[in-house]
């Protein structure tokens, strides 16, 4: 019997996912006024990094999965930012601030490993 691609087989979505549970647990202590601001900022880019996966992999045409993949590269990019804020403000512990820096600095490989996979598996 014939094995299909799951959306939890992909690594990239997988790394994703587990991180914006854990910056969502971290944010979700804040008090009001930092929640209010840099959290909620931080947890929707870290959010949309696995939802854009999620969504491309949904599609049905390449050039619409691809996209979709891509869009979670720009969602790093915020990701970081918003990451480096709240370490700067003092928002993070060192081991939280590390813990997140080295698993966005992951993805980037892994979301061009599954646009290549996509590129050269898929006709369509």
């Amino acid at each position: 019997m014939k094995k299909y691609l799951e959306l939890e087989d992909i690594s990239a979505y997988r790394i994703a996912f587990d991180l914006s549970n854990y910056v969502w647990n971290i944010v979700n202590k804040w008090n009001y006024f930092v929640k209010d601001t840099v959290g909620k900022q931080l947890v929707k880019a870290v959010d949309s990094i696995s939802a854009n996966i999620a969504e491309g992999f949904g599609r049905y045409f390449k050039k619409d999965k691809v996209n979709f993949y891509r869009y979670s590269y720009g969602s790093i990019k915020e990701s970081f930012d918003w990451t480096e804020k709240a370490n700067k403000r003092g928002l993070l512990k060192e081991k939280e601030y590390q813990h997140i820096s080295e698993e966005l600095k992951k993805l980037p490989k892994e979301i061009n490993s599954l646009i290549k996979f996509t590129n050269e598996r898929l006709s369509i």
